[in-house]
């Protein structure tokens, strides 16, 4: 489980945290007691990254074939916020 701190903490050991990403843990921010962000270290961002990037050319490939599905409606499916895909419909 990774430490969990508050923003004021956090803001307060920002130096250390960036020292503990460096060192590979994680640090959860929360406000009033709900999570709301993370310190990584950047080889989780790299991975979460390239994990994104992968996905999107899978789907991108699923549709190269499909003649209704415009290179328009592919892009703007592939780079719309998760909540607002409408997955080519408008």
């Amino acid at each position: 489980m990774a430490d969990a701190l508050n923003i004021r903490e956090a803001r307060a050991h920002f130096a250390e945290l960036m020292s503990k990403a460096e060192a590979g843990e994680v640090t959860v921010i929360t406000r009033k007691g709900e999570r709301v962000g993370a310190i990584v270290p950047i080889s989780v961002l790299d991975a979460i990254e390239d994990a994104a990037d992968e996905l999107a050319a899978r789907e991108a490939r699923q549709h190269l074939d499909d003649p209704t599905v415009s290179m328009a409606e592919l892009l703007a499916d592939l780079f719309a916020d998760p909540g607002e895909a409408a997955g080519g419909a408008a």
